[in-house]
């Protein structure tokens, strides 16, 4: 073939390539032609080095590029989490052939994390960006005809309240639908995808006041409720969330429930006539932690009726589990919890209630696991849920006729969402310890690719290897963990350093799951150690009962023996262990150097050990009083459970401290009094103060100090100097 020859069908090529391969539509012709042209001269300089005669413009030498060195995968670095995407809300469209989801990825000029829509498609012939910008897009979900993707975002609010948006599934520019003074926290379409309920917030009457704080004086806030804060929503004063109807039609808004409460979690009948959501009643609904599930008629002034009527739970708002209405509109599946004394430490399990009103039946009862976010098969004769269990969480189904739970994905990882087409496509969200969060098609037990956002990061980098491990405590009872192993192990020594992690909660676990932080100390040298001692979830309401009003005692243990574990297994050098952790995490580690002192450095982030000073300041009044009393009456018990602070000379471990100024889950009075308190004693300490920031770091560049500030303190205490 002739030298132009070649060039023609090269072009030819590019021009079809660009001509029938979307993902995007250009419609001015100026553009494509500059961008078919570049496509072209791109394609001479691969296949001939340089551009082919006659362009008298360019030398008619062929120059061969030589081509870059390959880069080999590295260690991770503390800056290296603002490459890492984070992937989650999959919504898959009601025919099963598109899934919406949402990609947040640091955006380090603006110091923000925003998320953005993405769309899949189930064949995995398309992956592409469907909003844009740094102001967020979360809350994906489908109406019923496939036309429509709802979704929520700031996008026009300088104080990024949420408002409800819809995108056409066929492309083009975002409408925006509400404009509601409090914000939209949650939304639920109609079957018949011309309404759409949803849940509002009541605006702050001082927010005229608040945007004129320069030319006048604010308000005070004025606060009658009994629970009064909390984390990032700040001080509650008599605001609440309620459901309201929007017309599609007419764009009007009506209001379905008002009053001193919340109403939650919306869900549809399948014929649109009724609403099912879950709301919390009575006299002083602050009072109780009993949730209970609602219906209300599907038209501005209609009567609720309440369903549920046990004491527990149905459901916490927590668990993000909206009731679920079976095929045939007769049953909802809601999650139920266990007994309210027991709060966070009991396990919740799937009920379903006769949707006319009767009596539910729990049908997870012997299972003794937690179960969330209920989801009815397409045939109504089983009912989908996410199981935790022992280090993994997994999709199984459980049959309407008792039968035995049906596994839907295998394996040792963690799944933490999913969704199911009208044609009983599944899709999930997934993760393992060598792999960040990706969507998946669930596929006769098996997992398919249908988003590749972290395959990038994991191919650019080494990662440690991630160990199950079994042991004894103290007392003999089994306990389970991870351990990362360091990267490189020979340049660690034979027993390396080690970290203990206690993981925060202290209601949750460890799970088979990426974790960046465990991963970044592992690239620099370190074991960690990441038990989950009783108090941990996953492995049953006794098990987590296991440190009920006796914290610091048997999880202490617990922690200690997994480091005894990996000791006399050479997987730690007991001369150079290091402790910390965050939240739970970080009252542990106060917990475990004021008992043992065989800790070299420790870092104690949003935690609290003088416990009577987090009554009255933080948002757990309820889990106080039911765990361990009121200080008036108790007051034994929260002195022993205040034993760092009450007894702080007793620790000689340097310690790192960290928290938010603006967390009102531990607040930062916690902190400050623990790093007083070991200051005043000649303990070597720092304090750390994120300003504005609430009890999850939000900023990516503070959670990269943080990781810094981390092996900065490990380093100076644990490691030998360098000669």
């Amino acid at each position: 073939m002739k030298h132009s020859s070649i060039i023609r069908t090269l072009r030819d090529l590019l021009l079809r390539w660009a001509t029938h391969r979307k993902p995007l539509t250009i419609r001015d012709p100026r553009i494509k032609w500059v961008i078919l042209n570049s496509l072209f001269w791109f394609g001479c300089f691969a296949v001939f080095g340089a551009s082919p005669s006659p362009i008298p413009a360019l030398t008619a030498r062929v120059v061969t590029p030589t081509p870059a060195p390959m880069s080999l995968p590295r260690a991770l670095k503390p800056e290296d989490f603002a490459a890492l995407r984070d992937v989650d809300e999959p919504n898959i469209s009601p025919d099963g052939n598109l899934i919406a989801y949402v990609v947040k990825v640091a955006d380090m000029e603006k110091d923000k994390r925003p998320g953005n829509l993405w769309l899949a498609k189930w064949d995995g012939s398309e992956n592409r960006a469907l909003t844009f910008g740094n102001r967020g897009q979360s809350h994906p979900r489908w109406s019923p005809d496939g036309k429509w993707i709802g979704f929520l975002s700031g996008r026009e609010d300088e104080n990024e309240v949420d408002q409800l948006w819809i995108l056409s599934s066929s492309g083009g520019e975002a409408e925006k639908l509400t404009d509601v003074k409090g914000g939209v926290e949650d939304f639920s379409w109609s079957p018949d995808s011309k309404r759409i309920v949803l849940v509002v917030h009541d605006p702050d009457p001082r927010e005229p006041e608040k945007k004129e704080k320069e030319k006048k004086t604010v308000q005070p806030i004025v606060i009658d409720r009994l629970f009064f804060k909390k984390d990032i929503d700040g001080y509650l004063t008599q605001r609440y969330s309620h459901l309201q109807l929007l017309d599609l039609t007419s764009r009007k808004i009506e209001p379905l429930t008002t009053g001193t409460h919340d109403d939650l979690l919306p869900a549809w009948s399948p014929e649109g006539k009724e609403i099912a959501f879950v709301t919390k009643r009575g006299d002083d609904p602050d009072r109780t932690g009993n949730w209970d599930v609602y219906v209300i008629g599907a038209q501005p002034g209609a009567q609720e009726r309440q369903l549920t009527t046990s004491p527990e739970a149905d459901p916490n708002p927590d668990w993000e589990s909206a009731p679920a209405w079976s095929p045939d509109g007769r049953s909802i599946a809601y999650i139920h919890g266990g007994d309210p004394k027991k709060i966070e430490y009991a396990v919740h399990s799937l009920a379903v209630i006769p949707a006319a009103g009767g009596q539910a039946k729990v049908l997870t009862e012997k299972l003794d696991r937690n179960v969330i976010q209920p989801h009815w098969s397409t045939d109504g004769k089983s009912v989908f849920v996410v199981v935790e269990d022992d280090g993994a969480e997994h999709l199984a189904r459980v049959p309407m006729n008792g039968g035995a739970l049906e596994p839907v994905t295998n394996g040792r990882r963690k799944v933490t969402a999913y969704d199911v087409s009208r044609d009983s496509r599944i899709i999930v969200r997934a993760s393992t310890p060598d792999r960040p969060y990706e969507i998946f098609a669930v596929e006769k037990g098996n997992l398919r690719d249908l988003t590749k956002q972290t395959e990038a990061f994991i191919n650019e980098f080494r990662l440690a290897r991630v160990d199950e491990t079994r042991f004894k405590s103290t007392d003999g009872t089994e306990i389970h963990g991870f351990i990362v192993n360091p990267l490189d192990p020979s340049a660690a020594g034979s027993k390396p350093p080690a970290l203990l992690r206690p993981h925060g909660g202290p209601q949750s676990q460890y799970a088979n799951e990426f974790d960046f932080e465990k991963q970044l100390f592992a690239a620099n040298g370190y074991a960690v150690i990441m038990p989950n001692p009783r108090g941990s979830t996953g492995r049953g309401t006794d098990f987590a009962m296991g440190i009920y009003a006796d914290w610091g005692h048997r999880d202490v243990e617990d922690d200690l023996a997994a480091v005894d574990d990996a000791v006399a297994r050479g997987l730690a050098d007991p001369d150079r262990l290091g402790v910390g952790g965050w939240s739970y995490g970080g009252i542990s580690t106060n917990y475990t150097i004021a008992s043992t002192t065989r800790f070299k450095a420790a870092t104690s982030g949003a935690s609290i050990s003088n416990i009577l000073a987090g009554y009255g300041t933080d948002q757990y009044v309820l889990d106080y009083e039911d765990e361990l009393g009121v200080p008036w009456k108790d007051t034994e018990t929260w002195l022993r459970l205040s034993y760092p602070f009450l007894h702080a000379d007793r620790i000689k471990t340097p310690t790192l401290f960290l928290c938010g100024e603006n967390d009102f889950n531990v607040p930062l009075l916690n902190t400050e009094q623990m790093y007083q308190a070991l200051r005043s004693l000649g303990v070597p300490t720092e304090l750390v103060i994120y300003p504005g920031q609430n009890h999850g770091l939000k900023k990516p560049s503070y959670i990269i100090d943080r990781f810094k500030r981390y092996l900065d303190w490990y380093g100076k205490w644990i490691l030998p100097a360098t000669p």
